[in-house]
Order: structure tokens, then C-alpha cells, then sequence
């Protein structure tokens, strides 16, 4: 009987890890790595909403009415909400006889304050603990439910982390249903490493001195721990820092900087106790072998500096920001230098140095289909299922990948007509790798397709370019030029795959939020 744990971090960078190239301490997860299989050239979409969607449904976002945020821009553009008619994970496996569970962030409805048809226990959870919207406080998170009803007493105690409630939760889920008679699928999503940087002063301690030297030395090691470890080669050229960060020692502030990648770093290894905490439950259920745990990330790093848009109407999303303390304290929203990051009364981001770090050796970030945005860490633990142990798959694949690999593993037999991608599970074990099929995205007007030779990528508003991807794939010398030809054929399969599944021209979007007084920043949610 084969369970599914299936793990979700958010914004975090192809690089954070240490089975990645990482000096953030992940023994966790580098121990499900060195027992199961990485990914080096796995994607998931530019953004959070649109990630989850694919993920969860085996379809492109577009397809499923989530193709940016979970804005309602309807009828002209994405409704922003899950479509009734596009299937689920968990209801595919509910299908299979699957007793189902999640815990953490949902970002699937638009309306997060009633209780409708795109909410987690109307698509097939049979439980549900986490939040409804995007992001917010650690220690006190908007629209956090617990089934249906409003759960956000629970953080009203002295040591609630949000962190720490979705382990808990998963944790629990687990125990419970492990002892069933029916295989269990338990979706874990967290919120962290995404802003705000919200940790505890100790854990932030850890990390005083690692990042002394700033982020031009930090990205040069993890590049070198990447070639030592297989995910990088030593003939790839790093790409070089992003032209908008300065020079580490030409910065201003360097103590502040350390101190917001202190606190990055410490919610990720806070991530990564949980996951200690999901296996050793599994372990001790005596379920952990027959289990296909899988671990990933939904979109890069993000370089996003708080307060992104007005600061009075950054406040008015108080679903997401929480002006006070649980204690009625007055909370500093924004990257001041004033404010060290960490405590309840804060809300800051750890910006585009440190995330040009994360998404080490690429360049550029989340809500971009550079590599930077969308190359994301992928590991797979299942020694019941024949994954090898501390191997390394190459194949390029995405996320509409994963529900056929997981329908695959629990014995699907002929897939669903809806779900175009195939199973991972062949390239998982080792064996020789049968679809070549190209791979496509497109997020905001940012837009590409890989084949196992060619990247086609563009910026919203700029021309194509065109990548090598074995002896470029840090994005770094434009053939567009000197292959005009390549580029007129590959965006003709592109536009017909944007048609096929719905892309809307992000000029609509655009002109949806002009008629209604606003710019860029609120058209890309």
C-alpha cells in the first residue's frame, strides 16, 4: 500500500538547500535527498498561485482559471479562482480508495472569507488547517481555518509559529491515518521562506556570522558546492550578480543585510526540522519506506522589497499584514534599515541580493521564466517504489508532471485523458528516459519553452531570446540572432500552445486595471 506526502515550500530559491549547494543547515531534507533522487533541471511556474494550480491538477494554470494571482478579473480576464470542472490530486486519489489531508497555505480562491467551491474541503481534503490567501504574519496568520471555520484563536498562545502549526498538523494527520486501512495522501504546504521574515531570535542567532562577507562571496561557494556535488558543472559560467544590487562592499548597511539573511536562514532551517519531524512520523508509523514523500519549491526566489505598493493600501490587506502584535503592539511594516527582522513587530523581506543568492547560479527571480524564476529543487524518497537512493536525474520535466508520476506510482494504469503530461516515474528509477517532449510557461507576459537542446524566453514587452541549454544554462550569451530560424519555429509552437490553453495577452490584463485607475504593480497581483 503506497502512501503520498507531498511537501510545498514557498519562494524558496534553487540554491537554499544543502543538498543544493546551500551553508543553510537542511539536514532533513539533504537526508531525504541522499536517500532518494534530486532533480537538477525540475520547474515549477513563476508564482505561487499559478504553481499550485498546476500541481495540483496536472494541467497549465490557464487551464485552470489561475493564470496570475487569485485576483477576480473576469470576464475579460482570469477569474482567479479554481474552475469547478478541472480535477484535483486529491480527488483523483479519493478515486483510488486514498484517505486525504493538508495542512498550510491553499492561495486556490478567490473569495477567502466564505466558504465556496474552490475551497481545499470541497476539493477533495478531507481536512483541512492552514490559510486561504497568500501570506501574512507567522506568529498571528490571516484566514487561518481549520476545516471550514475560522481558526485564527489558534495562534492566540505564547509559541505559536506558523511553521510549527503545519508540521504539527501533518504530523497529527499522519498518525491518525496511518493505522487505516486505506492509503493516505497528505498535501503539506508552507508558507515559509516567503516574507515576512518572521523567526526567533535564537534560531536568527545561528546565522550572526555566516554571511559576513555578503552575498558576492556567499553565491561564488555555493557555486563551487554545486559543482562538488553534481548539480552545477565547473564548465558552466556563473552568471553574474544582478546589475541592480551593489557590490558587497560598496553597500551602505552591511550589519542590516546580514541580519535579513540571518533571518532567511533561519526559516528555512525551521522548514526543515518540520520535515524531520513529517519523516519521523512516518517512521515511527512504520510507514516511511511504503511512503512517496516529495519535496519541491513553487516558484524562485523573490526579490521583493516591503512595502511594494502604497504603504496605506498595504495595510488595507489585512488578510495578509497585521498593523499589531497579538499584544497590541504596533507592527513596522517595511525594509528600514531601523528594523531588524525576526520579531512579531516586524515585516520585512530579505531583497534582490540575498534572492540573487538563492537562485544561485541563475539570474533573475520569481514572476520571471528565466531560469531563475522557475528552476526549482525537486526530491523524491520511495525505496518501495524502486527510486534509487543519492542519485540525480537530469531530465528536464514541470509540474504538470507530478499528479501523472504520482497516479503512476499508486497504480493508475492508463491516465486520465485530461493530464497531457507522462509519468517521472521511469526517470526516477533510473531507467532510460522515452518523452522529449517540450516544456512551456508563461506568467504576466514573461514567457518561454525548453527543448533538450533550445531555451525561448522573453520579458513581457521585449523580444525573444534564445539559450543553448548544454553549454548555457545560466541564460548567458542571447543566440537569437544567429538563429533566427530556431526562434521563428519554437514561438510558433509556443503561441500554439499559449492558444491551445488559454493564455490571455497580459496587455488585457493591463487594461483591465487601467480602466479601473490602477497600473503594473496591481495588474501583477
Amino acid at each position: 500500500m503506497t502512501n503520498v506526502v507531498l511537501i510545498l515550500v514557498d519562494d524558496l530559491g534553487y540554491s537554499d538547500l544543502g543538498c543544493y549547494g546551500s551553508e543553510i543547515a537542511t539536514p532533513n531534507i539533504d537526508r531525504l535527498a541522499s536517500e532518494g533522487v534530486r532533480m537538477t533541471r525540475f520547474y515549477n511556474t513563476a508564482r505561487c498561485s499559478p504553481s499550485r494550480a498546476s500541481l495540483l491538477s496536472g494541467r497549465h494554470p490557464h487551464q485552470t482559471g489561475i493564470g496570475i494571482l487569485t485576483n477576480d478579473d473576469s470576464p475579460r480576464g482570469y477569474p482567479g479562482n479554481l474552475r469547478s470542472d478541472v480535477k484535483l490530486m486529491p480527488e483523483y486519489l479519493r478515486e483510488r480508495g486514498f484517505t486525504t489531508a493538508m495542512a498550510g497555505k491553499w492561495h486556490l480562491a478567490a473569495d477567502v472569507q466564505n466558504p465556496n467551491a474552490a475551497w481545499p474541503t470541497r476539493r477533495g481534503f478531507e481536512s483541512f488547517f492552514g490559510t486561504l490567501t497568500g501570506c501574512g504574519s507567522y506568529f498571528d496568520p490571516g484566514t487561518l481555518t481549520r476545516g471550514e471555520e475560522n481558526a485564527e484563536d489558534e495562534a492566540h498562545r505564547d509559541d505559536f509559529h506558523y511553521t510549527d502549526a503545519i508540521t504539527d498538523e501533518a504530523v497529527n494527520r499522519i498518525a491518525e491515518l496511518a493505522g487505516g486501512d486505506n492509503p493516505f495522501f497528505t498535501y503539506v504546504a508552507y508558507t515559509a521562506p516567503h516574507w515576512p521574515l518572521h523567526a526567533s531570535e535564537e534560531r536568527i542567532a545561528a546565522y550572526e556570522d555566516s554571511y559576513a562577507d555578503g552575498w558576492d562571496a556567499t553565491r561564488e561557494r555555493r557555486f563551487e558546492r554545486q559543482c562538488e556535488l553534481g548539480i552545477a558543472d565547473e564548465s558552466w559560467e556563473l552568471s553574474p550578480r544582478h546589475p541592480d544590487a551593489p557590490a558587497w562592499e560598496s553597500e551602505e548597511n552591511p550589519r542590516w543585510q546580514q541580519r535579513r539573511m540571518a533571518a532567511y536562514a533561519a526559516m528555512v532551517t525551521q522548514l526543515d526540522e518540520g520535515v524531520g519531524r513529517i519523516r519521523a512520523e512516518l517512521e515511527r508509523q512504520g510507514v516511511l519506506d511504503d511512503t512517496m514523500m516529495i519535496f519541491l519549491s513553487d516558484n524562485g526566489a523573490s526579490a521583493e522589497e516591503l512595502p511594494f505598493i502604497e504603504l496605506d493600501r498595504f495595510l488595507a490587506r489585512t488578510d495578509i499584514v497585521r498593523t499589531h502584535t497579538r499584544d497590541g503592539e504596533p507592527v513596522a511594516v517595511g525594509n528600514d534599515t531601523a528594523i531588524d527582522p525576526g520579531p512579531e513587530d516586524t515585516y520585512c523581506s530579505y531583497g534582490l541580493g540575498w534572492a540573487n543568492v538563492s537562485n544561485t547560479p541563475f539570474r533573475l527571480f520569481k514572476q520571471w521564466t528565466h531560469e531563475g524564476g522557475i528552476a526549482a529543487p525537486f526530491v523524491v524518497r520511495w525505496p518501495a517504489g524502486g527510486v534509487p537512493a543519492g542519485e540525480i536525474v537530469r531530465t528536464p520535466r514541470q509540474l504538470t508532471h507530478v499528479l501523472p508520476t504520482i497516479l503512476d506510482a499508486v497504480g493508475q494504469g492508463t491516465m486520465p485523458p485530461e493530464l497531457e503530461s507522462s509519468s517521472m516515474l521511469d526517470s526516477l528509477r533510473g531507467e532510460p528516459e522515452v518523452d522529449t517532449a517540450p516544456l512551456f510557461w508563461e506568467h504576466i507576459g514573461n514567457a518561454a519553452m525548453r527543448t533538450a537542446e533550445w531555451k525561448l524566453v522573453r520579458m513581457w514587452g521585449c523580444g525573444w531570446e534564445l539559450y543553448d541549454t548544454y553549454d548555457d544554462p545560466c541564460e548567458l550569451v542571447d543566440l537569437a540572432d544567429r538563429h533566427p530560424e530556431v526562434v521563428a519555429e519554437l514561438s510558433a509552437q509556443w503561441q500554439d500552445w499559449a492558444d491551445r490553453v488559454g493564455v490571455i495577452d497580459f496587455a488585457v490584463t493591463r487594461d483591465i486595471y487601467a480602466d479601473r485607475g490602477l497600473g503594473y504593480r496591481d495588474a501583477i497581483g
